[in-house]
């Protein structure tokens, strides 16, 4: 809009800019994901974005990842580990554990936890993780972060090392003393141990409660009301499985269709010919080896 004065040439007169009211909110893209921004350092001019979504898997729900307290990270940058993102992360709120890996799904290992001398080495590029915090008000906090305030990898609370410092170190933790690699190994077999002996017990009072008496009977108890109806055991489906093979095979039909029936009758009229045969000529022998004997 141009505005004209007496003795002062035509200026514009520019209205302030739209976008100051927009610096400090968050920044949500198509697939709900909210974007944030990841620096190395203070000092760095390039930034680095993560894509962030609360997790929500129906087949999880009772897992170690609940539902409203689950933030899932895509875009994890390889010079994060999962006590750096813990760090990170921790701005919005107290972290109850961090999950980083290749591709999304369930990394939960059942029994005992490897320790990382006996894991194959962790390929090195992006991840995708999963951070459950204490409170659900966080994973919210995260989500509305704004896009323009970063968040500061290293620091001089926090240092990370990268390049040649980081192959040193990764050199020197290639190194395993004997005396922690046999503690190591004597915590595993002893946590195997114990949830071998956990197993057998559940299976022998499975055996137990499926056990029949004399005349074939299972007796059945009656659980508390609203209870839900207790999975059959897999001893118990090998048990009933055995059964109905015994009963199909006794009740299996010899020469059920007409082809069967004259193939049978095939088979016995040979047989009986063949038979017929060896008779015959086991009489003919018999009576050449006969002799006239007077005396």
């Amino acid at each position: 809009m141009f505005t004209f004065t007496s003795g002062v040439k035509g200026h514009n007169k520019m209205a302030p800019s739209k976008r100051s009211h927009v610096k400090n909110t968050p920044c949500v893209i198509p697939g709900g994901f909210s974007v944030l921004s990841l620096k190395f350092n203070a000092d760095a001019n390039s930034e680095h974005k993560l894509y962030v979504k609360e997790h929500k898997v129906r087949a999880e729900a009772k897992s170690h990842r609940p539902f409203d307290r689950t933030l899932f990270v895509l875009n994890v940058p390889p010079y994060c580990a999962e006590d750096v993102v813990k760090e990170l992360f921790s701005h919005f709120g107290s972290v109850q554990s961090v999950e980083l890996g290749d591709n999304p799904g369930s990394f939960y290992q059942s029994g005992p936890k490897l320790s990382r001398f006996f894991k194959p080495a962790k390929k090195q590029g992006f991840k995708v993780g999963y951070v459950v915090f204490h409170k659900a008000t966080s994973v919210a906090a995260a989500k509305s972060h704004p896009y323009n305030v970063p968040l500061v990898v290293c620091s001089p609370e926090r240092t990370v090392k990268t390049g040649v410092q980081k192959w040193i170190q990764q050199y020197k933790d290639s190194f395993i003393q004997p005396e922690k690699l046999q503690n190591v190994v004597d915590n595993f077999m002893k946590d195997f141990d114990t949830m071998k002996e956990k197993e057998e017990e559940r299976l022998k009072q499975e055996a137990e409660q499926q056990k029949e008496d004399e005349e074939g009977w299972v007796k059945v108890s009656r659980g508390q009301k609203g209870s839900k109806a207790r999975p059959h055991s897999e001893a118990a489906n090998q048990k009933t499985l055995r059964k109905e093979m015994r009963k199909r095979k006794r009740k299996e039909l010899v020469n059920f269709y007409s082809w069967q029936h004259k193939n049978t009758q095939k088979e016995h009229i040979a047989e009986l010919r063949k038979k017929f045969q060896e008779d015959k000529q086991r009489i003919a022998l018999l009576r050449a080896q006969r002799k006239f004997r007077p005396y």
